[in-house]
């Protein structure tokens, strides 16, 4: 696996999101599940505006 370095400000926010001492793998995991979640939702949408 890759790795990669983080600035300071970002492990605090990383750690400001951490619930019961989930690791920073969990919590990468679930940002990246939510944002195709988004991605796949607007892109959905995008479909079907104004194609009615």
């Amino acid at each position: 696996m890759p790795s990669i370095e983080l600035s300071e400000s970002t492990v605090e926010r990383l750690d400001d999101l951490r619930v019961d001492e989930e690791s920073y793998d969990e919590i990468v995991t679930e940002l990246i599940n939510i944002y195709q979640a988004e991605e796949l939702t607007l892109s959905y949408a995008g479909d079907h505006v104004g194609g009615e």
